[in-house]
C-alpha cells in the first residue's frame, strides 16, 4: 500500500530546517504533499505572497504535491487520509490536534528535527543561480573584424525567421547535491548524503531548446529508451513548443548522466548509456520523417556517438540538405566516447574540440592550423570552429579571399559549468550564419552564447533577450 505523508505550514521563506523536515517527510513516506496555509489563513502575519510561497515549495526535488491550503488542516486530513503527519521536533511537547483525527484512521504524527547539517541553502541553490553581465567582450577582435552592435541587434533579432531540424541524441543531465559526510573507515572512501537533484535536458535536446528560445521554430528528431525520461523529455520540449519525433528504442536506456556535487565541486559522474547504433527500421523512418518536413533552412546534427547518427541517417539526411540547399552543421563530441567529426561532409560549419579533431584526422603533432586545413580538404567543410575551453576558439576560414584564421578568447568571467558550452555554440553560431552573419560576426555571437552557459549549473536553454542584453555593453 502506498505510504503518503503530509507536511502543512506557512512556509515563508524557504530555509535548512524546512529541508531537513521535508527530506525526513520523503524518506518516511511514497508520496509527499505539502500544504502551505492560504494568505486568508495567515492574514494576520507578515509573509510572502501565497503563489511566492507555493512555488518555493514546488522547486525542491522532495515534493511530489504541493498546494494552498484554504480549509482548517484537520478537515484536509480527515478527507485525504495521509499516512503520516510530519511535524518539527519543537512541536512534540505541545497540543497536537492532528493526533485524534489520525488515530481514527490509523494514521501516525512523526516528529523530526532532521539529520543534515548543511549550513546555508545556498549549497543546494546557488550553484543553479543565473549571472547575467559576466562577459568580458574581445574589443581587439571586434575591432579587427569591424563588428558592429547595431549589427549583432539586428542578426539576432532576425533568428525568429528561422526554420530548424536538430537532429542527435538525447541525453538528460542530474545533479545530485550532496552533504558530504567523512570518510568511511572500512576502506578509504568518501560518504556522501543526498540532499537534492534537478534534472536537466541534455545532448541534441538542450541544442533544440537552445534554438526555440532564441526564436527559431524548431523540429527534433532522437530516438530514447521505453522509460519515466522519455516522459520527462517529451513533455520538456512540447511546453517549448518544439515539434518532436521522438522514437522509443526497447533496447536502450535514455542516456543519463549523473554529477553527485558538493560545495560546488563534482565529486563523481555515472553515466547509465547504451551506444549501439539504431535498427534500419528507425533509420528508415528517420530518412522519410526529415524529407517531410517542408521549407528548412538549417539542419543541425548534434552527435555524441550514441548510436542514433548512423552512418546511412547521416548521408541520406546531408544529401538531401544539399538537394534543397539547406544549411548544415555538426557537432561530434568525444569526451568520455570517440566520435568523428570527419563523418559529416560538405557541412556549413563543425565545431570540434582540439581533441575531436586530432582523433578524427588520427594527428597528434600538427598545429591547428595544419589539423583545420586537413578536415577541410577531408570532408569540404566551409568553416571550422575549433573550441579550445579556457583558451576560446580558433576559427578556420576555407575562403582563400578572406583572412585564413583568427581566435576569440574565452569570454565568460565567471565559469561554473563548462559542460554545456560546445552545444550553446553551435547552437548561436550555426542560426548567426544561417540568417546571413559573416564567420566573424557568426563566432563571436556564438561565442556570447557559450559565456552565458557556462556562468550557470546544468543545462538551461538560452533566451534571446540574454544575448540581445550582452550585445547592448558592448
Amino acid at each position: 500500500m502506498k505510504k503518503t505523508a503530509l507536511v502543512y505550514g506557512n512556509f515563508n521563506i524557504l530555509h535548512p530546517g524546512h529541508l531537513r523536515l521535508l527530506k525526513f517527510a520523503k524518506e518516511s513516506s511514497d508520496y509527499l504533499i505539502v500544504a502551505i496555509n492560504s494568505d486568508e489563513l495567515t492574514k494576520n502575519l507578515n509573509l510572502l505572497n501565497e503563489n511566492i510561497r507555493l512555488e518555493s515549495i514546488q522547486s525542491t526535488s522532495y515534493v511530489d504535491e504541493a498546494f494552498i491550503l484554504k480549509e482548517d488542516i484537520l478537515e484536509f486530513i480527515k478527507k485525504r487520509k495521509p499516512t503520516f503527519v510530519i511535524k518539527g521536533k519543537e512541536h512534540e511537547e505541545k497540543n497536537n490536534p492532528e493526533l485524534n483525527v489520525l488515530k481514527e484512521y490509523g494514521g501516525q504524527l512523526l516528529f523530526t528535527s532532521g539529520e543534515i547539517g548543511f549550513s546555508s541553502i545556498d549549497l543546494l541553490e546557488k550553484d543553479f543561480e543565473i549571472t547575467y553581465s559576466s562577459i568580458r567582450h574581445a574589443k581587439s577582435y571586434i575591432s579587427r573584424h569591424k563588428i558592429n552592435k547595431n549589427r549583432l541587434l539586428e542578426i539576432t533579432d532576425k533568428f525568429s525567421k528561422l526554420n530548424i531540424l536538430v537532429i542527435g541524441d538525447t541525453i538528460i543531465d542530474e545533479y545530485i547535491t550532496c552533504e558530504p559526510i567523512g570518510m568511511s573507515q572500512e576502506d578509504p572512501t568518501i560518504v556522501v548524503t543526498p540532499l537534492s537533484s534537478k534534472k536537466f535536458i541534455g545532448g541534441a535536446a538542450i541544442v533544440a531548446s537552445h534554438a526555440k528560445t532564441l526564436g527559431a521554430n524548431v523540429h527534433y528528431i532522437s530516438v530514447v529508451g521505453d522509460d519515466d525520461n522519455y516522459d520527462y523529455t517529451k513533455k520538456y520540449l512540447d511546453d517549448l513548443n518544439i515539434q518532436t519525433f521522438i522514437y522509443k528504442d526497447t533496447t536502450r536506456p535514455t542516456t543519463l548522466k549523473q554529477r553527485f556535487r558538493a560545495h560546488n565541486k563534482t565529486l563523481l559522474r555515472v553515466n547509465h548509456l547504451k551506444q549501439h547504433y539504431i535498427n534500419k527500421e528507425i533509420e528508415k523512418q528517420i530518412v522519410e520523417n526529415i524529407k517531410n518536413i517542408k521549407n528548412l533552412d538549417l539542419i543541425i546534427f548534434s552527435d555524441f556517438s550514441y548510436g542514433v547518427l548512423s552512418k546511412r541517417v547521416i548521408k541520406k539526411t546531408s544529401k538531401f540538405a544539399l538537394k534543397n540547399n539547406i544549411f548544415t552543421s555538426a557537432d561530434s563530441q568525444s569526451s568520455s566516447q570517440v566520435g568523428d567529426i570527419s563523418k559529416f561532409k560538405n557541412m556549413n560549419i563543425v565545431t570540434p574540440t582540439e581533441r575531436e579533431i586530432r582523433l578524427a584526422l588520427n594527428d597528434f603533432e600538427s598545429g591547428l592550423v595544419i589539423l583545420s586545413k586537413k578536415l577541410q580538404k577531408e570532408s569540404n567543410i566551409k568553416y571550422i570552429f575549433t573550441t579550445l575551453g579556457s583558451e576560446g576558439i580558433m576559427i578556420y576560414n576555407s575562403n582563400s579571399n578572406e583572412l585564413l584564421t583568427d581566435n576569440i578568447p574565452a569570454l565568460s568571467n565567471n565559469v561554473k559549468d563548462v559542460s554545456g558550452a560546445g552545444d550553446s555554440f553551435l547552437t548561436c553560431c550555426s542560426m548567426a550564419n544561417c540568417i546571413g552573419a559573416n564567420i566573424w560576426e557568426s563566432a563571436y555571437l556564438g561565442s556570447i552564447a557559450s559565456a552565458i552557459q557556462v556562468s550557470r549549473l546544468g543545462n538551461v536553454p538560452i533566451k534571446k533577450e540574454e544575448i540581445l542584453k550582452e550585445i547592448k555593453l558592448l
